[in-house]
């Protein structure tokens, strides 16, 4: 279904589908509205509400290995940032490195691969922690969830940490529907398997998960059970001064309380898999799975992120009984009270247009909000 052996065309890396190859930036929207990767096409938007943009996220499509003859495939991340962006940031810059270099060792993509460069993004991250800490302690609190996904001979492999989704959308063409299709684990104390998970861990700790203000925390702390980075939920080391008080536990603790183990799936595509929707929680907190698909499929492929961002802020404004044009007018900062920073990357697979023409496949590396270029 996907061929392992296409030869990208730089001269065609599908930049004046959409216009902008990098992208475009309106107020605090970047959008791609339409590009090709090399399984297909691809839709991209970042709606900003923080002060600094704390979601980061890219689309690789080529080889995902450094072996010359090795895999080809799409990559898609999106990294949604907490207490800060610095913990996402390095995630953009790392992860896709390291998938490709243990891709090398393992000369093919496997979900140990995909594992393996979770594991080594968070200790590089640690280390930079352990790096600043005296001169930057606050670092140890920032982190980031983490979803990943890779398109590879016939195989969607998904792999997360935190609670960002990735959403399939299988058509029927008979009935003339589409059903939604969650792929992704998430990893939210909201969730009660999550907080069992949790106090089976923490057997010791009647305190591993809290209610507070109806939402669930972990150590009334953090919702996310598993993410990259927070250090000092990790290691006690970084859980002492020069960390603020507020951010520091009464005793120290022994074992990580937060993991950056993802939960891993490989699905095997078939023709009625039409389309991924990879999403930060800033989508899901407003559109339910069947509503982003039936958007999806209900509208053209053309700037189909920017619409699904759109149908989200829709609702988030009626939730505050206001009407979308003032929603707009609100100034990042302020903008975090009404909806969170979005990130969407919706990943259409064409399985056919890949045997017509391997010159319509590319070597592309795009990042949500970030100006970039076609590779050599």
């Amino acid at each position: 279904m996907v061929m392992l052996c296409w030869r990208p065309s730089v001269k065609r890396d599908g930049s004046r589908r959409g216009g902008d190859p990098n992208g475009r930036f309106k107020g605090l929207m970047w959008y791609k509205d339409l590009g090709v990767h090399a399984n297909g096409e691809f839709s991209m938007a970042v709606i900003q509400a923080n002060n600094l943009m704390e979601d980061q996220s890219q689309l690789e499509s080529g080889p995902l290995s450094s072996v010359k003859l090795g895999p080809q495939g799409t990559f898609v991340g999106v990294y949604d940032g907490h207490g800060g962006p610095e913990t996402s940031r390095f995630i953009n810059n790392a992860m896709f490195s390291n998938l490709k270099k243990f891709a090398s060792e393992h000369q093919e993509i496997s979900a140990d691969a995909i594992r393996k460069s979770f594991l080594k993004t968070e200790e590089e991250f640690l280390s930079l922690v352990k790096r600043q800490w005296q001169e930057k302690p606050q670092i140890a609190t920032v982190g980031s969830c983490c979803l990943a996904g890779v398109i590879c001979s016939g195989l969607l492999y998904t792999a997360n940490v935190g609670d960002s989704r990735a959403v399939l959308g299988r058509v029927d063409k008979a009935a003339k529907s589409v059903a939604a299709i969650q792929l992704s684990t998430e990893h939210n104390a909201s969730i009660e398997s999550v907080r069992d998970e949790l106090r089976s861990l923490h057997p010791q700790d009647s305190q591993i998960v809290v209610l507070k203000h109806n939402v669930w925390r972990v150590k009334g702390i953090i919702q996310v059970s598993r993410s990259i980075g927070d250090a000092y939920l990790k290691k006690s080391e970084f859980n002492q001064a020069p960390l603020l008080a507020r951010f520091r536990l009464p005793e120290p603790f022994s074992e990580p309380i937060l993991s950056a183990e993802p939960s891993i799936s490989v699905h095997k595509l078939s023709s009625k898999d039409q389309f991924v929707i990879f999403a930060s929680d800033g989508l899901w907190d407003h559109l339910s799975n069947q509503e982003a698909v039936d958007i999806v499929h209900s509208h053209p492929r053309n700037g189909i992120a920017r619409e699904l961002i759109k149908a989200a802020l829709h609702i988030a404004a009626k939730k505050r009984e206001m009407r979308y044009s003032d929603l707009k007018k609100i100034d990042r900062g302020v903008r975090r009270h009404f909806h969170d920073d979005i990130t969407v990357v919706v990943v259409f697979i064409d399985p056919y247009s890949m045997n017509r023409s391997s010159s319509r496949s590319s070597i592309l590396s795009i990042r949500g909000g970030t100006p970039s270029s076609p590779k050599m």
